[in-house]
């Protein structure tokens, strides 16, 4: 199901890039193009290409939000610590005990985790 709504997601992506750039350039973007013929402000009629526009930005939303969900619910009741198989119960320490010290561990072979040098 999910591999299905994120083509048909992509498909969608693609159909509105593709309607945005086939869209007449109203001009004032960037500084460039048309002219300025009418009255500042107003909007244009809407055309079928921007209702057509409209309606897959619609439906992609719809995916992007179906896409969310999906995910969502397969990962639901899963965390890292479960993945990780740790006990967060458990008294055994993560991390080796290296006592108060925060010091790196000296080399002169009272370590146990450093081999002696010879």
């Amino acid at each position: 199901m999910e591999n299905v709504v994120l083509i048909i997601h992509l498909i969608l992506a693609l159909a509105l890039i593709g309607t945005v750039l086939l869209q007449r350039s109203e001009g004032g973007g960037l500084g460039m193009g048309g002219g300025g013929g009418g009255a500042t402000g107003s909007r244009p009629a809407a055309t079928a290409m921007s209702k057509f526009t409209w309606a897959l930005a619609a439906a992609f939303i719809c995916t992007s939000i179906s896409l969310t969900l999906i995910a969502a619910s397969n990962t639901a009741g899963s965390s890292v610590v479960d993945q990780l198989g740790i006990d967060p119960g458990s008294d055994a320490p993560l991390l080796p005990d290296f006592g108060d010290s925060l010091l790196p561990p000296s080399l002169d072979g009272d370590d146990p985790l450093v081999p002696a040098s010879e």
